[in-house]
């Protein structure tokens, strides 16, 4: 059984940080993870489920226009998580935010408020 835990959501002001957190376990073993694409996506209310970063196992980052110069995302290999660091929040990146792996694993979201 593969688990991805996320954590780090809350609610932020407007112009706030968070970092989010996700931790893998279970199946997805250190060399899976560290092999293959790992991400961040995201669902506001309404709305469909919308890419927001990912990362190759050789660092290539792709972002959505949306956060491009505001999120960054990285991973440790080593301790099998991968991070997103989001500055300069926006009521608009007000979510439920999901880990992802390659394969098709996902987390069970975390929540993350911006207010104006």
């Amino acid at each position: 059984q593969v688990q991805l835990v996320e954590s780090g959501g809350g609610l932020v002001q407007a112009g706030g940080s968070l970092r989010l957190s996700c931790a893998a376990s279970g199946a997805i073993s250190g060399t899976y993870f560290r092999f293959n694409p790992v991400g961040w996506y995201r669902q506001a209310p309404g709305k469909q489920r919308e890419l927001v970063a990912t990362v190759t196992s050789g660092g290539s980052t792709d972002y959505a226009d949306s956060v491009k110069g505001r999120f960054t995302i990285s991973r440790n290999g080593a301790k099998i998580t991968v991070y997103l660091q989001m500055n300069s929040l926006k009521p608009e990146d007000t979510a439920v935010y999901y880990c992802w792996v390659k394969g098709d694993y996902w987390g069970q979201g975390t929540h993350v408020t911006v207010s104006s």
